[in-house]
């Protein structure tokens, strides 16, 4: 159980940045792969009980997910939800409590003196794939073998 004292973390996430960590064909789909990461992204709020926020480049659609608060970059163009991502955590009044998802290096500069923390997407895709593994099985697929 966690200590009701204790800090508490939040999570925002680049979703395209974690979305095409993958190079798993999303770009053939990018509602449906928005979709899997909102569902993805609801299950870590689920089961951590920490809010997460993520954002998404492109034309606002419907995601899904009762846990996650889903945005759309309020423009469009180059670093679009970059620049939302940025100004969320230059606006928070907690900063240090953030965890801002993302492998983009500008981005990665520009939240670092708010004090927020980083977390690589892709790491953060391998946490998100352990919670969806049964227990004690290695999402990876890492040390299974093919034989029979």
């Amino acid at each position: 159980m966690i200590p009701p004292d204790a800090p508490r973390r939040r999570w925002l996430v680049d979703g395209m940045n974690v979305i095409g960590s993958r190079p798993d064909g999303w770009w053939r789909d990018r509602t449906a792969a928005m979709r899997r990461l909102t569902g993805d992204l609801d299950a870590l709020a689920r089961e951590t009980g920490e809010p997460v926020t993520v954002v998404f480049d492109g034309a606002p659609r419907e995601t899904g997910g009762d846990r996650v608060e889903v945005r759309f970059a309020r423009r469009r163009g180059p670093n679009a939800a970059d620049d939302d991502i940025a100004a969320l955590a230059a606006a928070d009044d907690d900063p240090t409590s953030l965890r801002v998802v993302t492998s983009d290096s500008g981005l990665a500069d520009r939240v670092r003196p708010t004090g927020a923390g980083l977390v690589g997407a892709g790491e953060f895709r391998r946490r998100l794939d352990a919670l969806g593994a049964p227990d004690g099985e290695d999402p990876s697929g890492a040390g299974r073998s093919s034989d029979p």
